[in-house]
């Protein structure tokens, strides 16, 4: 059994998605899993686990 890598989002879901910190935009880092803020002042990561992001400010990590 292998895990599937990379986040895997409908395009239309990441045209409307934003960061709930800053309320930028946010990138996908596939190799990490994640939804980057792409604000260079609030730079905050939020984890994407099982293809559903946890947009939580809580739950991220600073960049």
């Amino acid at each position: 059994m292998t895990a599937e890598t990379g986040v895997h989002l409908s395009p239309e879901l990441l045209a409307i998605l934003a960061c709930p910190n800053c309320h930028s935009r946010l990138a996908v880092d596939h190799e990490r899993s994640e939804l980057v803020c792409s604000n260079p002042e609030c730079a905050l990561a939020y984890p994407v686990v099982d293809q559903i992001p946890v947009l939580l400010v809580d739950e991220a990590r600073h960049r």
